[in-house]
């Protein structure tokens, strides 16, 4: 999938679906009682990702946006149109 480039508009889509992914993931993580700290700690649940996108290593942000770029691109390899209505 890695040959398969997307269209100017999913990679927008990716952007955002990159940011509601780490949302999603640190809203989930915080209703578990984890907090934000500079080193993860699973015994302390301290996890250093618990910022706003915003404020992330562009590092996890590039993991992110790959993760929703791949996920895309399988979509559109299964046979799926993805369409803006």
């Amino acid at each position: 999938m890695k040959t398969l480039e997307l269209p100017e508009e999913l990679i927008a889509l990716a952007e955002s679906m990159a940011r509601s992914s780490h949302e999603e993931w640190a809203a989930k993580l915080m209703a578990e009682g984890w907090t934000y700290g500079e080193v993860r700690d699973d015994v302390r649940k301290t996890h250093p990702c618990l910022v706003p996108y915003e404020e992330l290593p562009e590092s996890e942000k590039e993991y992110d946006f790959n993760t929703s770029i791949e996920t895309l691109k399988f979509i559109l390899t299964q046979g799926f149109d993805i369409v803006k209505k």
